[in-house]
């Protein structure tokens, strides 16, 4: 049995060696771009005359990795060849299958800062976020190897007299992974190696912003063992590839990660019954938040503030656990807004690859063009107090760290997920208000409460209506196997990733009962 499931550490940038074996990873894979990729369909490369390519978001002239862009024949292949490797896949013992995520997981860590370097090309993650989301895929194949064993014999019944009793966990069959572009690694890796790992194979379409981190984590797979058509690559468009894959009569499950409208639409598409489906499609969808912090009048207010900036700021605002609303007590509410302010004002912003950054650009043009209509928006609903100003003709994708301040809760900014560097901050009359603050609006992923008043912290946990609660510290950064990940309302299924549910989503349950 595989020891205790203990979370990857965190690399520390402090130490002159590990600064040094960063910028080692990120010269060798400067070196390395602009490399044409293929796609991998039952253990079989693939190129095709028509392609794409992802670019990096500091620079955007700089291209990363050129992929084939598959359509509706490439799905068809590759939900084929999902669908003969399930045959054998299947009944293949759990502890072999987890002995496979394992080994991914060592050729992960053991290519760490590569990895993390990768992210900050191709993603625009700084050093400190790109190692999180290496680590947080570290932890995922480990946890998920781990759950895969423990699944294998978890069924429970109840005795009847005269029969013996017992209840399995069988795979579902072939699956559409769907991860996002923010967490390129972690989510990839979460999503497809949990189906994997109990037992389904899976074609993998990768974000067409970010394909280079999916197929480096591909090549680790294949290289630790895993066997031809298990995992299937197949990059393309969302339109063409990814809706053949939802609707093709052979998938029995989709997994998604990405905004509220794709996944409702993958929902619904999933859910006509397809000629030759021989049942109900089981969608899993996380689709994101407009995640509140509430400062209460007796919090740490350096603390609270704090945890504020880092939860709105982190990978630019780029994650669907980001604070993009702060609702402050009226009596602190000024102490509270200088203080955000003055730490934004200090972040430092640049391309992701230096050491100093702390901030570095949106993903791509077209989020850029909506964020900065949002802070449009934010100056005709709310005042205007840092940052504001976008990206400069010919540079990366930069966006100034933003804060609005007196943002009423009934205006847009404070409704709508915009998926930036922008941060809503509403005074509150008090506690209470707070709360139905933060709980107005469509969706339900992640919130804090800064508070000493245990009354009002037991009252956020029964009336803060999200799937991940954070009390006296950020809405962000959810661990692996300590902080299930899942949201409420049009947040998603709340799938609570990196639980011990997780695995659940792509198992079914058969009761076996034989008379004696």
């Amino acid at each position: 049995m595989p020891s205790e499931f203990r979370n990857e550490p965190l690399t520390d940038f402090t130490k002159d060696e590990n600064r040094r074996a960063m910028a080692q990873a990120i010269a060798h894979v400067a070196e390395n771009l602009g490399q044409s990729y293929p796609m991998l369909i039952g253990g079989e490369r693939i190129t095709l005359p028509k392609t794409f390519s992802s670019h990096n978001p500091s620079n955007p002239s700089e291209v990363i990795g050129t992929f084939p862009k598959g359509g509706v024949k490439e799905a068809d292949l590759a939900i084929e060849a999902a669908a003969k490797a399930f045959e054998a896949w299947r009944n293949v013992p759990a502890k072999e299958r987890a002995e496979v995520l394992f080994r991914t997981a060592k050729a992960i860590r053991d290519r760490k800062f590569e990895f993390a370097a990768w992210m900050c090309f191709e993603a625009g993650k700084n050093w400190p976020e790109a190692d999180g989301d290496v680590a947080e895929a570290i932890d995922f194949l480990e946890f998920y190897g781990r759950e895969a064993i423990r699944y294998e014999n978890a069924g429970k019944t109840t005795p009847v007299p005269g029969e013996q009793n017992r209840l399995v966990y069988i795979p579902l069959g072939v699956g559409a992974i769907i991860p996002p572009w923010n967490f390129p690694l972690a989510i990839t890796v979460g999503m497809s190696s949990a189906a994997i790992a109990a037992g389904n194979t899976i074609v993998l379409k990768p974000a067409s912003v970010t394909p280079v981190i999916a197929w480096k984590y591909v090549e680790a797979f294949t290289e630790a063992g895993l066997p031809p058509g298990v995992l299937n690559f197949a990059p393309g468009g969302g339109s063409t590839l990814g809706n053949r894959l939802v609707e093709h009569p052979k998938t029995r499950f989709i997994c998604f990660t990405g905004s509220k409208e794709v996944g409702l639409g993958i929902n619904e598409l999933a859910s006509k019954t397809q000629p030759g489906q021989k049942w109900v499609k089981r969608v899993v969808a996380e689709m994101g938040g407009k995640d509140a912090i509430v400062v209460d009048k007796d919090a740490d207010l350096e603390a609270a503030a704090a945890g504020i900036v880092a939860s709105a700021f982190g990978y630019q605002g780029q994650k669907c656990s980001a604070c993009s609303r702060a609702i402050i007590h009226k009596d602190v509410y000024d102490k509270v807004v200088a203080k955000i302010v003055e730490k934004t004002k200090a972040l430092r912003q640049g391309p992701a690859i230096d050491f100093e950054t702390q901030v570095g650009p949106v993903i791509d043009a077209d989020a850029a063009g909506k964020i900065m209509e949002y802070i449009e928006i934010g100056k005709r609903e709310g005042k205007l107090a840092a940052g504001g100003k976008g990206p400069k003709p010919g540079q990366g994708y930069f966006i100034e760290p933003t804060v609005f301040v007196d943002v009423p809760n009934e205006a847009r900014l404070s409704k709508e997920e915009i998926f930036g560097p922008v941060l809503a901050v509403t005074k509150a009359k008090d506690f209470d208000e707070a709360i139905r603050f933060a709980n107005d609006t469509d969706y339900g992923l992640t919130g804090a409460v800064y508070s000493k008043s245990e009354a009002n912290l037991k009252k956020a946990q029964e009336q803060f209506h999200v799937g991940n609660l954070y009390l006296n510290r950020k809405c962000t950064g959810a661990l692996v196997g300590g902080h299930p990940f899942g949201g409420f309302n049009m947040s998603g299924t709340d799938s609570k990733a990196g639980g011990f549910d997780y695995l659940l989503l792509f198992l079914q349950a058969k009761s076996i009962a034989r008379k004696v």
